[in-house]
């Protein structure tokens, strides 16, 4: 398949420089440690969270900050989509025979972010074990989705973050709201918020529906409605229908850069 082709280039122009790459992939691990270091030290303080334990917050964290990772990793082109639009790159994509979504997703790899995911996964184990919770077969698959689930959401603003560069051509930083700020509110519990973050981030950005419903059905919390809290995840991967249909309006809207 032509996007494993993609991965293998980035991954040979990678190595032409691998002292510069373990430092970076070191130093993003370090980057989401400290971030975890902050949750454990807020608990040290204090027991709780709106009555949730760390152990349910360190998970929470644990799948928001997985999900990011991947996302960074494999859709950083769209991150970057900017660049295209101001050198005519994306000229040069129209011109092949190919899905642009396609090319922009196997234009750049953030490898480093492995670092990062590395991590992630610690955290997730470890929250694993620090939960009160029966683990079973159904609940390690419904944590498998929701990780799933919001790599599709975090890809799908990271399109829609490129689709504004169609009309702009400089990309927003009011995306970085959704993306790096998103990730932040996504990694507690969304009923510590505000009831509009928490109506705003389920039903208009569903991040709750990745993070916050199904760790309701894994710490028990679900009260009878088990089946439909692990299946909010399912939302979240089709959040990135209508990212795509922007981004196809985006692309008819197109007139080029003119070099």
């Amino acid at each position: 398949m032509i996007y494993f082709k993609y991965v293998r280039m980035v991954i040979k122009s990678f190595m032409q420089y691998r002292a510069s790459f373990w430092l970076t992939m070191i130093g993003q691990f370090f980057v989401s440690f400290f971030a975890f270091l902050g949750i454990y030290l807020m608990f040290a303080r204090f027991d709780n969270i709106a009555g949730w334990s760390f152990g349910e917050v360190a998970l929470c964290f644990g799948v928001v900050q997985t999900a990011f990772a991947v996302t960074e990793c494999f859709a950083r082109g769209f991150d970057i989509f900017r660049d295209f639009i101001k050198q005519g790159t994306f000229d040069r994509i129209m011109l092949r025979p190919r899905s642009t979504i396609l090319q922009v997703l196997g234009s750049n790899f953030e490898l480093s972010r492995i670092g990062r995911l590395a991590q992630s996964f610690v955290t997730l184990g470890l929250a694993a074990s620090w939960m009160d919770a029966d683990w079973n077969a159904m609940k390690a698959v419904t944590l498998i989705f929701m990780i799933v689930s919001g790599v599709f959401i975090f890809t799908g603003i990271f399109i829609l973050g490129a689709t504004v560069c169609f009309f702009t051509v400089e990309g927003l930083e009011f995306i970085n709201i959704f993306t790096d700020g998103g990730r932040e509110i996504a990694s507690y519990p969304l009923t510590i918020y505000a009831k509009w973050i928490m109506r705003f981030f389920t039903f208009i950005i569903p991040f709750g529906c990745f993070n916050y419903l199904p760790l309701m059905y894994l710490t028990g919390r679900a009260e009878g409605r088990e089946l439909l809290y692990m299946l909010t995840p399912l939302a979240g991967i089709l959040f990135i229908a209508p990212c795509l249909g922007v981004w196809r309006l985006g692309v008819r809207r197109y007139l080029s850069t003119g070099n």
